[in-house]
């Protein structure tokens, strides 16, 4: 059965059987509520496991998701351009969890994590409040930094990548729970 480049919440859960669920947020994202039956495979590390990714693929539908929709949208491209058909889901797991749908946790899991879009928004205005704040205060020269964090956003609008995302996916508390990269059998799921 074909996969659209895009499906949406109830789409996905009727076909939810016949998918493989990739989940490429980071790990502490995905440990603090993922679609059941999701493998984590963060959308920086999507290169190295493209082998493991063909042959899912080679077994069924791809369903990409990420929190909002906009990563697993890159991480649909990149697969598409190594050969890999796969679908986003449309809104992410926000909008499966706000269509009544579950998430799960791990029993004992760490803490729910910020989104990753939501730690770059609070990231970029630190920076830029701090860089007008030193500016006015300590040396003007420090108002680059917050010139910087501008241009990095506009960039970041531009190129449809995110630099700082990148560098935040890295930090401790994006790593805590990672999840195994094997999931299992779409067929199992309920």
């Amino acid at each position: 059965m074909s996969v659209s480049a895009a499906l949406s919440v109830s789409e996905a859960f009727s076909r939810r059987r016949e998918l493989t669920f990739v989940d490429v947020r980071t790990p502490a994202e995905f440990a603090s509520g993922h679609l059941p039956d999701s493998v984590n495979i963060p959308l920086d590390r999507i290169a190295r496991a493209l082998p493991e990714l063909r042959k899912a693929a080679e077994q069924g539908p791809l369903l990409v998701v990420c929190a909002s929709g906009a990563r697993s949208e890159n991480a649909v491209a990149t697969l598409a351009s190594h050969g890999i058909g796969a679908s986003s889901l449309t809104g992410g797991a926000t909008a499966w969890a706000a269509e009544g749908h579950g998430l799960d946790r791990p029993e004992g899991g760490p803490r729910a994590v910020w989104a990753m879009e939501r730690q770059v928004r609070f990231t970029a205005g630190s920076v830029v409040l701090l860089g007008l704040a030193l500016g006015l205060l300590v040396h003007p020269g420090f108002l680059s930094l917050s010139a910087a964090i501008a241009a990095g956003l506009v960039f970041s609008a531009l190129s449809n990548t995110c630099g700082m995302a990148v560098v935040l996916g890295g930090l401790p508390f994006n790593q805590r729970g990672k999840a195994p990269l094997v999931g299992s059998s779409p067929s199992t799921r309920a």
